[in-house]
């Protein structure tokens, strides 16, 4: 079903958005490996203050927050080059389903993973 170029549709559910941390600066060269390797379509990042609990202690520090828009056939090797090229030992990798958007920006994103 398709509303002012707005999609809902069970096919919406093949585009991930992936959710990805890294320290200041460490962002750049895996954001450029993900869309050059067409792993992802487009990947924002923006500053971000993280508040967590790591190794018994509870943490507060400044990182980038990698959003990455690509597609479910994507996801395995995304997550293999993301922790070929991090730097943290364990690093954040969240990946949420697209349930709509532009049917436009859907299409884009597909022609431009793979």
């Amino acid at each position: 079903m398709a509303t002012g170029g707005l999609a809902v549709t069970e096919a919406t559910t093949e585009f991930v958005i992936v959710l990805c941390t890294a320290p200041p600066g460490g962002s750049e060269k895996i954001a450029k490996a993900l869309v050059e390797e067409r792993l992802a379509a487009c990947v924002n990042v923006s500053q971000v203050r993280s508040y967590f609990y790591w190794e018994g202690k509870s943490c507060d520090e400044m990182e980038e927050l990698m959003i990455i828009k690509t597609d479910m056939k994507q996801v395995e090797r995304l997550k293999a080059r993301i922790m070929e090229l991090h730097s943290y030992e364990l690093p954040e990798i969240i990946i949420i389903p697209v349930v709509g958007g532009d049917e436009r920006y859907l299409q884009w994103i597909s022609q431009s993973v793979g």
